[in-house]
């Protein structure tokens, strides 16, 4: 019998753990030796910041970010088919969620291995929770184009389907360019939408405000470096 892929979700920050992250969560972490993570210092802390009661020189780390090769990923899952359980750790947030980690969920299906999503925060979902605008239909789109003219020839398409599908529209940004994409949608977005910018969710200086763009075009831009999620809509 294979080992389980449990998709362990992360802090967004540095808030205190048991605010965010549910007991029954650090209670897995404590009961595995093997961990899937983008960055293995971040992980090691996350998991003590649990409470993780083995010795960590013990565990068994494999690194998944941008300079993981694709053929090192297929034995990344070896501890699984041998019966180990395996803990999927995000660098912020849920795992597969703008995040690397829903590739190794994909091999998982491919190998018949069960996994397992826990309960954590989810900046995307929290903010839309929290923005008032609609639930029922959204997209996200994950970074907008870098350069200029194609970010902004993006930011109408965004503001076509707001207008005629009613559809909300979430993105995200580089927080050193949060200030510059604030510039193009008040710029180029139909003022009768509205903007919603959460910032440093679930953290002590957490902000999340929606106001019509025409309004937002009175205000000075105040989110460099912060992580934002932004939001568009009726």
């Amino acid at each position: 019998m294979s080992g389980k892929l449990y998709l362990i979700p992360n802090t967004l920050g540095d808030s205190p753990i048991d605010q965010v992250i549910p007991v029954y969560v650090q209670q897995v972490i404590k009961e595995l030796d093997h961990f899937i993570v983008e960055n293995i210092r971040n992980a090691r802390r996350f998991i003590i910041k649990c409470g993780y009661e083995k010795s960590i020189d013990d565990i068994k780390f494999f690194e998944l970010n941008k300079h993981t090769l694709q053929e090192e990923l297929y034995g990344y899952l070896d501890p699984c088919m041998k019966g180990k359980d395996i803990g999927l750790i995000s660098e912020a947030g849920a795992p597969g969620v703008a995040d690397p980690g829903s590739e190794i969920s994909s091999l998982a299906h491919q190998k018949g291995i069960r996994l397992i999503p826990l309960t954590g925060p989810s900046s995307i979902l929290l903010s839309l929770m929290a923005s008032g605008m609609n639930g029922q239909h959204f997209l996200f789109h994950g970074y907008l184009p870098v350069r200029q003219g194609e970010r902004i020839k993006k930011l109408r398409e965004v503001e076509t389907s707001a207008l005629k599908l009613n559809q909300t529209q979430i993105f995200i940004e580089t927080p050193y360019r949060n200030d510059q994409l604030f510039d193009d949608i008040i710029r180029t977005v139909s003022s009768n939408l509205r903007l919603c910018i959460a910032c440093d969710i679930s953290l002590e200086t957490e902000s999340i405000l929606t106001l019509p763009i025409g309004e937002w075009k009175k205000k000075k831009a105040a989110y460099h470096k912060r992580p934002c999620i932004f939001l568009i809509g009726k």
